[in-house]
């Protein structure tokens, strides 16, 4: 495996051709276990590409709008409900306590499963939900990028969750098929209006399969990304405080109220915003990017490569059939680019001439270069230092949806209550495929006046 990093790296691989690396030939291993067949990893780039045009379309302002009611809605419920004084007591100042990871990741897959999965799925939450869930992502583990198919009780759990969770989806497909035709916003009802370029229409199980890559694909990343921002609050109160001053300027009431969160005027609160993009600054959820090279590539000079012509051995060559790396983590966290690099400082992007400015243009440049690899033109971002979504033509779609997410949980939770860490922001837990925060993780809590 050859391993390039920072920002020059992270083009190299990750702004690669199609006759050079394939994402799909590193991963179709790993994820076709756990999503499902014709899916993703398991088509040719070409049909990966339509498929996430499909899911792309799905994702509209006018969803995104009822979205974010909805996980308010969710959010709003949590609290009351887990939150309560009956369900988590409160010590002699008032103060409550929760478990962020583990409270952020059941918030997550409720509010994913109410807005992306839709009301069939978020009806069916129960306990054997939750454990074909939890046997799928059994599936997504490092020793599952290695051995792809060993005879263990996990890969049988894995593979037997598998075929349930598809066929939940396909009932649910055949039960819309036959009931009322009522307007819905979930991503399912926007696969069934879809059609691939030769005309033919998705099949029951690419569109449950799809859904279940959903599902996985979008769990861990939000439920790690919430949890640390909710964590950095907490040792942050004066950040938590210009969050919650920045919603009452926003949405204050006369009487005192807070008017109900909207999709546009979230999007144009700069404390929320760099509350998040910081977040995913120092904490990406997956923080290295693998590709297979399919045709031997010459390291350009850029990477520290001698210069000369490969066939008389003075350049560096990447043999076909070997594994790239790229880990924007790093360049993340680079203390050539960004002051304080290891301090999480959300007001760093509230500065137009600093290094996260330039790095966030770089990466959402409106005005810049356009790249349309078939779900879309979208800013192609691989030279940037910041890539929380990836870049290029596997960058995430599901981007949008993220800030909308994260932004309705992050606003409703510091409109409800003050916030304080327990010991101190957890380290790192590389030994997952999503980076999650140590133990211990808890946040003391105390419900606002």
């Amino acid at each position: 495996m050859t391993v390039a990093l920072g920002p020059k790296g992270s083009n190299f691989i990750l702004g690669g051709k199609l006759s050079q690396v394939s994402a799909e030939d590193a991963y179709t291993h790993l994820t076709t276990p756990v999503f499902g067949k014709d899916v993703v990893y398991d088509v040719p780039n070409h049909v990966l590409m339509e498929q996430k045009k499909f899911v792309k379309f799905g994702l509209t302002t006018e969803n995104f709008r009822a979205y974010v009611d909805m996980i308010t809605e969710e959010t709003n419920e949590l609290i009351q409900k887990d939150l309560s004084v009956a369900a988590c007591p409160r010590d002699s100042q008032g103060w409550g306590r929760f478990h962020a990871f583990k409270t952020l990741a059941q918030l997550t897959i409720l509010t994913a499963s109410r807005t992306l999965q839709g009301k069939e799925v978020r009806s069916s939450l129960d306990k054997s939900f939750a454990d074909l869930y939890q046997d799928l992502d059994g599936g997504f583990t490092p020793i599952n990028f290695l051995f792809p198919n060993l005879p263990l009780p996990s890969y049988w759990r894995r593979d037997r969750a598998q075929k349930k969770m598809s066929d939940f989806y396909v009932d649910i497909i055949n039960k819309r098929k036959t009931g009322s035709q009522e307007h819905e916003h979930d991503i399912l009802a926007a696969l069934a209006t879809q059609h691939y370029k030769d005309g033919r229409p998705l099949s029951d199980r690419e569109m449950a399969h799809i859904m279940i890559a959903l599902l996985m694909a979008g769990q861990h990343t939000s439920s790690a990304t919430s949890s640390w921002a909710l964590l950095h609050l907490a040792d942050r109160p004066d950040v938590a405080q210009m969050l919650y001053e920045e919603q009452v300027k926003s949405f204050g009431n006369s009487d005192g109220t807070l008017r109900p969160l909207t999709y546009e005027e979230m999007k144009d609160l700069p404390v929320l915003n760099a509350v998040i993009r910081e977040t995913l600054r120092m904490h990406p959820p997956i923080h290295s990017i693998i590709r297979k090279c399919i045709g031997d590539m010459v390291v350009p000079t850029s990477l520290a490569a001698p210069a000369g012509k490969s066939s008389e051995g003075q350049s560096y060559v990447i043999p076909k059939g070997h594994y790239l790396l790229a880990c924007p983590a790093v360049a993340q966290v680079d203390p050539l680019i960004w002051r304080d690099a290891q301090t999480w400082d959300p007001l760093r992007w509230l500065d137009p001439a600093g290094a996260a400015a330039q790095a966030g243009t770089m990466y959402n440049d409106e005005n810049g270069e356009k790249v349309d690899y078939g779900w879309g033109a979208v800013s192609k971002g691989t030279e940037s230092p910041y890539q929380p979504f990836g870049a290029g033509r596997h960058r995430c779609i599901g981007e949008q949806f993220a800030y909308v997410q994260l932004g309705a949980i992050l606003s409703t939770v510091v409109r409800s209550m003050e916030l304080r860490i327990e010991h101190r922001v957890p380290e790192h837990n590389y030994h997952t495929m999503i980076v999650l925060p140590k133990d211990p993780c808890g946040v003391k809590f105390k419900p606002r006046a």
